[in-house]
């Protein structure tokens, strides 16, 4: 049976508590904490974190919105390969990250079409084109270079202020 511990022993819904806790962005109450906390924490580049945080909000959401949180977080996900391989692009598990990253990156793309242009206050197109560029300069590498550079970071601009 799968344990809802993280490695550090604690429960996932306790790690997000603790995330949400130390975000320091801008709060606005029109919307959901997770759902600003997953660009806060992305922009961040704690994108293992930006995941963890929106899949604790996707669990607990049905309807409309379930898909486009699905996306965010393959979105992330995607960067989590990318940035593990990296930071070690010798190791027996994270220099085979690329061709799973792209994945994730087509996967995100077919959740967060239906969204464009916007959906939540977010430029989903954005998120689209940034999408396409890294799917690109990875399959030009034939998936043996790694795009991604923590000098340049990909930077999300937050969602503007929305109803509900």
């Amino acid at each position: 049976m799968a344990s809802n511990r993280e490695p550090d022993g604690r429960k996932k819904g306790d790690r997000v508590r603790i995330l949400l806790q130390n975000l320091s962005g801008p709060v606005n109450p029109e919307q959901d904490p997770l759902y600003l906390g997953y660009f806060w924490l992305f922009n961040e580049r704690k994108y293992y974190e930006a995941h963890d945080i929106l899949e604790h909000l996707w669990l607990n959401t049905s309807g409309v919105s379930h898909r486009y949180f699905k996306g965010l977080i393959q979105f992330a996900g995607a960067f989590v390969h990318l940035k593990k391989h990296y930071e070690r692009p010798d190791h027996p598990v994270d220099k085979r990250r690329l061709a799973p990253a792209w994945r994730l990156f087509r996967l995100a793309q077919t959740n967060l079409r239906p969204y464009a242009p916007a959906y939540l206050g977010f430029d989903v197109r954005a998120a689209l084109s940034l999408a396409q560029t890294y799917r690109t300069l990875l399959e030009v590498s034939q998936f043996q270079e790694n795009p991604w550079d923590p000098k340049h970071p990909p930077q999300l601009e937050p969602p503007a202020q929305v109803r509900r």
